[in-house]
């Protein structure tokens, strides 16, 4: 199926550390990108979770960009994912209490990247401060998709095939 790939964000620092009425840290540099290089197993080259143990199982975060909706015109990048997609809902290949995430690929022209869908990229209290006041009870359900990427590979801003390899998960949803 024919996607937009609408965003791609790299950040090499965590800007959401203490309270959100403190407001955000700055971040260092640009985050969003033409194109980012994936590496199977471990990430985004570059991003705060690139090769870290913890976020191995779910170092990149894919979010329909459609779910920003109803909040008016907003920057995608504000919700700090990764890869942010138009013409699918990814919330959907999300891995659930009764079955495994989808395992899914995207090219956008350099060749295939296959990920696995892992846990929902639950919304956070920023989500409030960055995005739109109401927009952390409005994200859930609809925060995006943490992923796994499987192959080595380049994704580019602009049209992209994404195809969904595990049917299994999208059968019980």
């Amino acid at each position: 199926m024919r996607v937009e790939i609408v965003s791609l964000l790299v950040s090499p620092v965590h800007a959401f550390e203490g309270r959100p009425a403190d407001g955000p840290r700055p971040d260092p540099g640009p985050v969003s990108r033409e194109c980012v290089e994936v590496r199977a197993g471990l990430g985004l080259v570059g991003d705060r979770y690139f090769n870290h143990a913890a976020h191995r199982d779910a170092a990149v975060t894919v979010f329909d960009v459609d779910a920003l909706a109803p909040f008016g015109p907003v920057d995608p990048l504000l919700t700090r994912r990764n890869i942010v997609l138009r013409g699918f809902r990814v919330d959907d290949l999300a891995a659930r209490r009764d079955r495994p995430g989808a395992l899914f690929t995207l090219d956008s022209g350099d060749g295939p990247v296959r990920f696995q869908a892992r846990r929902p990229a639950n919304p956070c209290a920023w989500m409030d401060v960055t995005v739109a006041p109401g927009a952390f009870r409005g994200l859930r359900g609809r925060g995006g998709v943490r992923c796994v990427p499987l192959d080595d590979g380049v994704l580019r801003v602009g049209p992209a095939e994404l195809t969904v390899d595990s049917l299994s998960a999208l059968e019980a949803g």
